[in-house]
């Protein structure tokens, strides 16, 4: 067991790598979509498809990367070579999938599918060993919270200096033309992106080793992980949360233009949801210090699905207390997303006691793969829901039918979701005190 005190510059250069991907991950979740309809005029209904249909790909290559990694040996170890690898393609893919040519709507239906699909190949590239890294710089439970707790205040620094700059560096690039100007900005800040990247692979170090290098084929490792019952706990939880997140997230900006009415508060919406993140944050090692992470985690999807509900009750302009409940969801929602991913170390360790293997790189795998389906869903969601409710896009005003449409993505959805996942982490049985036997009997060789 590797209980290596870590630094604090070790765990922000890893954080630092996140933030680099939820420049993308994030401007996907709030942009992407009203991207595709209003910008690049495409149809809603094939903006819902793109999403998903990218996931059939991502079912073959996000494993594959992970099995690939695991089974990488160079003098920087498994997984931080491809973070430096990829950073450039990674940044080049995001510009051109916001690049607009000139081209008819099934030309621009090819060009948003094929550029969406690299992109989404780039991020695995990349974010597949990212996220492996995390279970190999250390195995105390405590130093993994504190790991995760500084990567999502990063990468929620990232998101919102995505998120929020989005909009207004489109405007002072482009001007009128929102083409040029989303295009310009996606440039600036996939260079940011870049620089992180490169800084995450020289500031990180990997520690924990396999007690036996894996030999196994590609299959094999799939059927182990999907035997693992905790790991299928968390990737269930991983799928109910992104969609809870991702469909509020890709909803945010129908539901401040049409039912806040006021588009010119977006930018300051998503910074009170993105502040309420970074608080959040740095919540989680305080609490689960105090509380076994799994209790927390419960607890707190439950209060989410609870506020969500609120959020829908809310009457309609009645602005003060969104940008209230906004706030508070933001808090708890992100005080729960370190916990997850420490859950998921944990599904790894686990695995390696009770079966005799560690599948790092394709656990991981598993895991992104799962969090790009919920992505891609909730993305086909809001396609085909504002699609079959009438959705017009560049209107100033849109149906009753619509409107409401809108309000039950933001609020009930997500609900829903927060309800689900409360209930299934109650069946998860990997706490404080079974964490603890299994981290000494994998220190003992037993």
């Amino acid at each position: 067991m590797d209980t290596t005190p870590l630094s604090a510059r070790e765990k922000i250069g890893y954080g630092l790598g996140d933030a680099a991907s939820h420049i993308v991950f994030d401007n996907v979740m709030f942009y992407m979509a009203f991207f595709y309809t209003d910008v690049f005029k495409l149809p809603a209904a094939f903006v819902g498809s793109i999403f998903l249909a990218a996931r059939a790909l991502d079912a073959v290559s996000d494993p594959v990367m992970g099995w690939f990694a695991d089974r990488t040996h160079t003098r920087w170890g498994k997984f931080r070579p491809y973070i430096l690898w990829g950073a450039i393609p990674f940044g080049l893919s995001c510009v051109l999938a916001y690049s607009t040519p000139n081209l008819g709507v099934n030309g621009r239906m090819v060009f948003a599918a094929v550029t969406y699909t690299l992109l989404t190949l780039m991020y695995t590239v990349v974010n597949i060993p990212y996220c492996a890294l995390g279970g190999v710089i250390t195995s105390d439970e405590t130093q993994r919270i504190s790991l995760q707790s500084y990567r999502f205040v990063l990468a929620t620094a990232g998101g919102m200096l995505s998120t929020v700059l989005m909009v207004p560096l489109a405007g002072w690039i482009g001007g009128a033309d929102m083409a040029f100007g989303y295009r310009g900005a996606i440039a600036i800040l996939a260079l940011v992106a870049i620089v992180m990247l490169v800084v995450c692979f020289a500031s990180t170090r990997e520690r924990v080793a396999p007690r036996k290098e894996t030999a196994s084929s590609f299959w094999a490792d799939i059927k182990d992980i999907v035997g693992n019952a905790q790991w299928r706990i968390v990737g269930g939880l991983t799928l109910l949360n992104i969609l809870a997140v991702a469909t509020r997230g890709g909803a945010m900006m129908y539901f401040v233009t049409y039912i806040l009415g006021e588009s010119r508060l977006f930018t300051a919406f998503l910074a009170t949801y993105s502040v309420g993140n970074i608080l959040g944050c740095l919540l989680t090692k305080p609490v689960t210090d105090r509380v076994c992470k799994v209790t927390v985690f419960t607890w707190t999807n439950g209060i989410l699905a609870a506020l969500s509900l609120g959020m829908f009750f809310s009457p309609v302009g009645a602005n003060a207390p969104m940008f209230v409940l906004i706030f508070l969801i933001g808090v708890l929602h992100q005080m729960i997303t370190p916990i997850q991913w420490v859950m998921m170390s944990d599904t790894v360790d686990y695995g390696e006691w009770k079966f005799g293997k560690r599948l790092t790189g394709v656990s991981f795998a598993g895991t992104l793969f799962v969090l790009k389906l919920g992505l891609a869903l909730s993305g086909a969601v809001i396609g085909w829901a504002l699609a079959a409710y009438g959705y017009a896009a560049g209107s100033a005003t849109q149906s009753p039918g619509t409107l409401r449409c809108i309000i039950a993505l933001f609020t009930l959805f997500p609900g829903v979701c927060y309800a689900l996942s409360a209930l299934v982490a109650r069946s998860y049985k990997l706490r404080r005190a079974e964490m603890k036997e299994i981290a000494a009997a994998l220190a003992s060789g037993a």
